[in-house]
């Protein structure tokens, strides 16, 4: 089957596009950051509050997205959300306040969830299941050359026009999203008529919203405090509700027999883990380089480099690869590897070692490009073809529970040895004053990589019970 689009690669470049604008503006706005709080007079909380905002609202739309892209069709969705987003990056370049900038990074992270949700349905409907694997290898190395592009432009931008910039950067993007997905994206034959299920996405979403602000502002709160402690017991009662509505609409928000799949939900189990992995690493080098060692944001970017560059090529050729030899033992090759540079991390001391850090990175880079294509196929492929959204929006919804995880993990472990202030000015990038805090930090670092790098080796046995199941149902989808 050759899917429904007559030019299947101009049609990637548009959706690809979208992971590559909300990569790019991500980037930046870290970057950005301490700039943008002393323009706009915000405290740190504000500050944090600025990234958080929009991890929520793009999370907590991802599923019902994907809801909706099933049902309504992906490009309605899709342009609706790239729409959402693009005017919403102008408006919180125009913002005068931490509020009002708040504000449209919520509307923001909505529209990209629209888009982001409807994305990979999309380049799942257009490409063959032999071309699948290379399809999604390039989309995902759109993210990469975001996350190379983004602070190299930002730190530009910003010396020269101000934090403003940094959003309307991402603007003409958009627009060209725009057109291209008028005029290029087609929409899927099939529409069939339901109700929205509103109490399940009240639920799932409030349920979410709870989780991710506990998990952003534990550290600061108090992990033991009333409210933490409130915000958890919400969090069950809400998904406890969102189960019991999902098993008795006649729509609903997700198909919960999906978790019966075992191919599927195993899948999000290993997605899981690796992402809250993998999206320690920058976290802990960017503590570790710019905190410990005192290096500039530009020399600690360029440490970085070995993390990203690889993955221009290895995104595409293990797509390929992924499609040639199957996905499962790529997969598990490409977790072992990185696994062991991780643990390779743990080891960098408080003298700076250049080639510790940079081959590490490559490896990792390298097995990334092999192991993230064949997880995302293997996952996003499980489902039936009618579900691929809903599919699509738990799987990224995941993606996105398992970096506020990591960012979390990383917050607790720097509270366990250095006051909770000190833990969060670290955080930020705001620099250590002593000797003493500089040994404290080493040890944070070298023990982050290795309590990491076990989630991997969970990944890794969720890995091989995959395999093992492929093998005794080798026509399962």
């Amino acid at each position: 089957m050759s899917g429904i689009y007559p030019n299947k690669w101009v049609v990637l470049a548009v959706v690809t596009l979208v992971s590559f604008v909300t990569n790019v503006d991500a980037t930046i706005v870290i970057i950005g950051l301490p700039t943008l709080m002393k323009d706009l007079n915000s405290s740190i909380v504000t500050g944090m509050w600025v990234i958080t905002s929009y991890l929520i609202t793009s999370t907590v739309f991802l599923l019902p997205a994907g809801r909706w892209a099933d049902k309504l069709g992906a490009k309605k969705i899709f342009l609706w959300g790239f729409a959402i987003f693009t005017i919403a990056t102008v408006l919180c370049g125009l913002a005068e306040s931490g509020l009002i900038l708040i504000i449209f990074r919520l509307i923001q992270g909505l529209g990209a969830a629209l888009a982001l949700a409807t994305a990979t349905p999309i380049i799942l409907r257009t490409f063959p299941k032999e071309q699948l694997g290379l399809a999604i290898g390039i989309n995902s190395t759109s993210w990469v050359i975001g996350s190379i592009i983004g602070p190299v432009v930002g730190g530009a931008l910003i010396s020269g026009f101000g934090w403003p910039s940094i959003f309307f950067v991402s603007a003409p993007f958009g627009l060209i999203g725009l057109v291209g997905g008028w005029f290029l994206l087609k929409e899927s034959s099939v529409k069939e008529p339901f109700k929205t299920d509103w109490i399940g996405i009240t639920t799932f979403g409030l349920g979410l919203t709870s989780l991710l602000i506990v998990l952003s502002q534990g550290q600061t709160w108090g992990w033991a405090s009333s409210r933490v402690l409130w915000l958890f017991i919400a969090t069950g009662l809400l998904w406890g509700g969102f189960i019991i509505t999902e098993l008795r609409v006649r729509d609903p928000l997700f198909n919960l027999k999906l978790f019966t799949n075992r191919l599927y939900s195993t899948g999000l189990g290993l997605t899981m883990c690796y992402c809250i992995g993998y999206f320690s690493i920058t976290i802990l080098l960017a503590l570790y380089l710019q905190g410990a060692e005192h290096l500039s944001p530009l020399e600690s970017g360029l440490l970085l480099v070995p993390l990203s560059l690889p993955q221009l090529v290895m995104g595409p050729l293990g797509g390929k690869l992924t499609d040639l030899l199957g996905p499962m033992r790529l997969l598990l090759a490409g977790i072992v590897f990185i696994a062991l540079s991780l643990v390779l991390l743990g080891n960098l001391g408080v003298r700076l070692s250049i080639p510790g850090v940079v081959l590490p990175l490559f490896i990792i880079s390298v097995a990334n490009g092999l192991a993230w294509t064949s997880l995302a196929k293997t996952v996003l492929s499980a489902a039936p073809s009618k579900q691929a959204g809903s599919a699509s929006g738990m799987f990224y919804t995941v993606y996105n529970i398992g970096r506020v995880v990591s960012q979390t993990l990383t917050l607790l472990l720097l509270q366990l040895y250095m006051a909770p202030a000190m833990a969060s000015q670290m955080f930020l990038g705001m620099g250590i004053p002593t000797q003493t805090a500089k040994l404290s930090l080493v040890h944070v670092t070298d023990i982050g990589f290795r309590i990491y790098a076990a989630f991997f080796a969970i990944a890794l046995l969720l890995g091989l019970f995959l395999l093992r199941h492929q093998k005794r149902q080798p026509t399962e989808a």
